[in-house]
């Protein structure tokens, strides 16, 4: 069963690996964080918020400061979807956003049953014929 825990993640109960839900890449083991099988782009901060005034004459500018935070954007390794953001202090590890219990997780889908909604593939638009 593979259930999906964000827009662009889910877990394989079975192989128990995060998986992209766009192009269904594996990232890696379910049991260690998702952020260590995607590719990381260490942005400037002032790319995102440009300075309001001229950073020449001013020395504070209404924009980040990039030795006091940087933004990380984590992306699929296959397919380039960009799969969280976080907004960090340089020099620290990223952010442990999602421990997943697996077994609590396995137990409460196989509880679920006929419920249960299968997989019906990766979440991306298909083209039905229908002009799109």
């Amino acid at each position: 069963m593979k259930v999906a825990m964000t827009e662009y993640l889910r877990i394989d109960l079975k192989s128990e690996k995060w998986e992209c839900r766009v192009c269904d890449h594996e990232i890696g083991a379910a049991t260690q964080s998702y952020k260590e099988g995607l590719l990381v782009h260490d942005r400037d901060p002032r790319e995102i918020h440009p300075p309001i005034i001229d950073p020449d004459k001013y020395r504070f500018t209404f924009s980040p400061d990039p030795e006091w935070v940087r933004i990380l954007e984590y992306c699929c390794p296959s397919c380039g979807t960009q799969v969280e953001t976080e907004y960090a202090v340089p020099g620290h590890p990223p952010l442990y956003d999602m421990e997943v219990d697996l077994p609590a997780l396995k137990a409460q889908w196989a509880a679920r049953g006929e419920a249960a909604e299968p997989y019906a593939g990766p979440a991306v638009a298909r083209d039905e014929g229908h002009g799109h």
